[in-house]
């Protein structure tokens, strides 16, 4: 296996190039989490792989609360399925928190501020209400604690991480908080062994081939629990030394040359690119290409597992403008393949796409 090939079976193995999946539920379920900060970015990063599905349909998951949005893994939104939340919240929120320590101290914020919000939060939402961090914000004001900008964001997502409150539904634009003991039923727990080995698993299943640097990276885990949940569930996987680096991948899956003829439009922090320590086995035709080739947007344009362009887009009243830049021209396989998957995002968002400008 080469770089090119690794960056290919992760397209399988993320669902990408097909996929039975239904759901969305099931899809952030395979993923085990899905990088959120970009909120209508992520819901495209699953459409992308659910191609019988529209933006409504996973709206509708969000606004259920079967896919909940909140802090773990890392400092940064994810998406996570309902029934995971409580034992994922409890294998990596020590580790956020304490890569948080800093900007607590930085922030003057300590347990007894964040005993006093989290008490504040519970008596605001308790009975199933739902509310934006506006009303919060004036209720922790009336309450006389200070509540704006970082210290703010910080103190909710102490709030999220200790399972106090996740996402609720919209309420417009605006996003909601709720208390998580309201929002989603008990479940069976894990114990922190089998949440790693879980956890371990569902990387390496959906995101192989992979390395162990590769997983810590994505899931804020140590090394060393890294390293131990691997133990754990290497059964389960095929091994192989690749440029001196050690993968971990699923047995059973073939190349095949007409898998990789799409173009794929990938949001910004989408998991074939966030999912990973070392991108270099998407970066082959990029490294190949003119010296003059830069990242000029964000979003990456993948075709046979490489990146060989960027896009952006902006959403107006009635339609969505699209700009994309390529590393090189495009041949006519490749036309073909960019017009459906333009096509593709129209359906989506059941939009029309104009524009479409070159720059």
């Amino acid at each position: 296996m080469n770089l090119a090939e690794i960056a290919k079976y992760r397209l399988i193995n993320q669902q990408i190039t097909q996929t039975n999946i239904k759901t969305a539920v099931e899809m952030v379920e395979w993923l085990g989490a899905v990088q959120a900060q970009e909120y209508a970015q992520t819901k495209w990063s699953l459409g992308l792989r659910l191609p019988h599905l529209k933006n409504n349909d996973i709206e509708k998951d969000l606004t259920e609360g079967n896919i909940l949005r909140t802090h773990l893994l890392r400092p940064t939104w994810h998406f996570v399925v309902a029934k995971d939340i409580r034992w994922m919240l409890m294998l990596t929120a020590p580790r956020v928190h304490a890569i948080n320590s800093y900007m607590y101290r930085e922030l003057q914020l300590n347990t007894t501020i964040f005993n006093r919000c989290n008490n504040i939060l519970v008596r605001m939402l308790q009975g199933h209400k739902q509310l934006t961090r506006d009303s919060i914000k004036r209720e922790f004001k009336a309450n006389r604690i200070q509540a704006e900008g970082h210290r703010l964001s910080y103190i909710m997502m102490q709030a999220e991480l200790d399972g106090i409150i996740c996402s609720g539904a919209r309420n417009g634009n605006q996003f909601t908080y709720a208390l998580l003991e309201e929002r989603v039923p008990k479940s069976k727990s894990k114990n922190r062994i089998e949440a790693l080995a879980e956890l371990t698993k569902r990387y390496f299943i959906s995101r192989g081939p992979a390395t162990i640097k590769d997983f810590s990276t994505w899931s804020g885990l140590a090394l060393t629990d890294c390293k131990n949940g691997i133990e754990m569930v290497k059964s389960l996987f095929n091994r192989e030394v690749i440029a001196n680096q050690e993968y971990f991948f699923s047995p059973g899956i073939t190349l095949t040359k007409n898998q990789f003829q799409k173009i794929y439009l990938l949001s910004i922090f989408d998991e074939f690119i966030m999912g990973y320590k070392d991108r270099s086995s998407i970066m082959v035709f990029k490294n190949k290409s003119k010296p003059s080739s830069v990242f000029r947007y964000g979003n990456m344009i993948i075709f046979d597992g490489q990146i060989i362009g960027t896009w952006k887009r902006t959403i107006k009243k009635h339609c969505i403008d699209l700009e994309y830049d390529f590393f090189d021209n495009l041949n006519k396989t490749q036309s073909k393949a960019f017009a459906k998957a333009i096509h593709r995002f129209e359906e989506f968002h059941s939009v029309t796409v104009i524009g479409a400008r070159h720059v």
